[in-house]
């Protein structure tokens, strides 16, 4: 998510990867605004010795002290002074726990500066609505503890750290998902109920708390040979990242944030969540696409077969008619069975039809034009289109280029040539228009008598595809056919 205008960074002072380490932030802040039950606004100065609110997130553990977003706006009169102070300290400002600056609400607020390489980035502001405080319970208290060491830790440049992982992987544990606090040795100081039913599942022990997270989730792993090898160093809190953890048919997926200071990593935060139901539906998802392919693969192996055993027949028939109506179905077969190659080939639901048509077509000529020199010329794109679409098109274009061979060039050398053109029609929607054009005979004179390959054109560009074909004589020698259809987008 861009924070930052091109007109906020001409006045912005950063150094190397400063704006991406802000960019990190706003990326990862969830898991502070979850721990500490609050609202976060990120300021940062602009001209005329003010503040601008680049982002604002709201926590998931909570309700919301803002209900309207004011991203964009200049900070207020009453919070300047407390930006102000956080900016020029680079320390955490508090406020009065009465303050009432933001309408009737009683709350507490912090401004926290964003602190790397010794120079303020921007300033963090943390609300906290203090309306029916009431005893916190430990979880509360050691969700805001983390919560404070986080935003400590952002005063000196060491979160968000660079090796965490930015990947978007479905599961990713959330804070109410299941939370581990460690001390330096990996020791559990406090597991929230989640993160003690989701290792239960796994079959460890009934409670956490006073043990090594490493040795207890290690000695839960049964081959170590297929264990990710981050696990050791995330469970132990010794490094940013992400991983998971199977046993007993339940699938975990952890995350570890280390706490450091000057001195060093005096404990961490480890994120748990169970993902066994996401990973068994990805897992169906990928065996249906293996399946589909196979049965692409399979279809273009049986249609092979049968175009082979009609090349048989063709060798065997006496009558020259009978020969050519085989050889023709031979060809169609063929055409078929190349698209559901490149389906069987692919997860997607549409087709690179380029590059399908580039191998059809010259061996669409060669084909037709056994005692001929007929050359081709390829122009435009199709691009994508919808798998459904690729075999009626294909069997059409066959046609139609055999049929200038054949009719068209009348058993002497020419030129066939395919273009291809994606636009827009007057009603705004995505249509083809595919030329095929030859610089033969043209057309003949009077009505045309039209066989079975024209027949199934006719029928495949009206039914299958929905759209209109048309032919015409060129300005010079030969013949140009039009088809138009539309190209509707896969949602």
């Amino acid at each position: 998510m861009a924070i930052f205008t091109d007109q906020l960074r001409e006045t912005a002072d950063f150094g190397p990867g400063d704006e991406d380490w802000l960019h990190l932030l706003v990326g990862d802040w969830q898991l502070v605004a979850d721990l500490a039950f609050a609202d976060l606004v990120l300021w940062f100065p602009v001209p005329g010795g003010t503040y601008m609110a680049l982002a604002h997130v709201r926590p998931s553990t909570s309700h919301t002290v803002f209900h309207t977003d004011f991203v964009g706006e200049r900070i207020r009169k009453d919070l300047k002074p407390l930006v102000d102070a956080a900016w020029q300290s680079q320390d955490i400002v508090r406020s009065d726990a009465g303050d009432t600056s933001a309408g009737e609400h009683s709350m507490l607020i912090e401004a926290v500066p964003m602190v790397r390489n010794g120079r303020t980035l921007a300033v963090l502001s943390v609300h906290v609505d203090l309306a029916g405080t009431r005893m916190p319970s430990q979880m509360e208290l050691t969700y805001k503890q983390c919560a404070e060491d986080l935003l400590r830790m952002c005063t000196r440049g060491l979160w968000p750290d660079f090796a965490t992982p930015t990947g978007s992987r479905r599961g990713a544990p959330r804070v109410g998902d299941g939370f581990i606090r460690l001390d330096a040795k990996a020791v559990v100081q406090y597991a929230s109920p989640n993160a003690v039913s989701a290792y239960r599942r796994l079959g460890a022990a009934p409670t956490l708390e006073g043990k090594s997270l490493s040795e207890a989730t290690m000695a839960l792993v049964k081959d170590r040979r297929m264990t990710d090898e981050a696990l050791p160093l995330v469970v132990s809190g010794k490094m940013p990242w992400r991983t998971e953890i199977e046993s007993m048919g339940v699938t975990l997926s952890l995350r570890s944030i280390p706490l450091r200071n000057s001195k060093g990593r005096y404990g961490a935060l480890v994120l748990c969540r169970d993902v066994s139901e996401l990973r068994r539906r990805e897992k169906e998802l990928v065996s249906k696409d293996a399946t589909i392919r196979e049965i692409h693969h399979r279809v273009k192996n049986n249609l092979q077969t049968v175009a082979a055993l009609l090349r048989m027949q063709s060798r065997r028939m006496k009558s020259e008619e009978g020969r050519q109506g085989l050889d023709q179905a031979m060809r169609r077969v063929a055409t078929i069975a190349a698209v559901h190659e490149t389906l069987s080939q692919g997860l997607s639901e549409s087709v690179d039809f380029d590059e399908l048509i580039d191998r059809q077509f010259r061996m669409i000529v060669e084909i037709a034009s056994p005692g001929q020199h007929v050359t081709t010329e390829r122009t435009g794109s199709f691009g994508q289109l919808p798998a459904e679409l690729a075999t009626p098109l294909s069997l059409v274009i066959n046609e139609l280029v055999t049929n200038a061979v054949e009719h068209g060039l009348v058993d002497r050398d020419g030129t066939v040539g395919l273009d291809a053109e994606r636009r827009r029609n007057a009603g705004g929607e995505d249509i083809l228009i595919v030329t095929i054009t030859d610089d033969g005979v043209g057309l003949p004179a009077g009505p045309r008598q039209e066989g079975l390959g024209l027949q199934i054109v006719r029928t495949l560009v009206s039914s299958e595809l929905s759209g209109n074909i048309d032919w015409e004589d060129r300005t010079g020698p030969g013949t140009r056919v039009l088809i138009e259809l539309p190209v509707l987008a896969k949602r």
